[in-house]
């Protein structure tokens, strides 16, 4: 676990507020039509206002940080937070 690169990802508001969705997906994608146990679809995140471009570099920062998890699905790619690495990273910090 690089903690520069997840700080680094933990910088932006926007990312911070997709994990703080991605943390209650039944409160915050209820249109979803996939089952939420899939993940959440990268679709859905358009609800940040942002271009689909923008949320796409949010989404893989994420991804590369190892803070969420992807799962392709044909053409859909599904986002869940990675309660483990996020865990390991909290006990990190009170370490310091």
């Amino acid at each position: 676990m690089e903690h520069d690169i997840i700080l680094k990802a933990l910088a932006h508001p926007v990312r911070r507020d997709v994990l703080a969705w991605l943390k209650e997906p039944e409160k915050h994608f209820t249109a979803q039509e996939h089952p939420l146990e899939m993940g959440v679809c990268a679709s859905q995140f358009e609800r940040c206002g942002l271009a689909q471009s923008t949320v796409s570099a949010h989404l893989a920062t994420l991804a590369s940080a190892g803070l969420v998890t992807t799962r392709r699905v044909g053409q859909w790619v599904f986002y869940k937070r990675n309660e483990e690495t996020i865990a390991a990273f909290q006990a990190a910090l009170s370490d310091l």
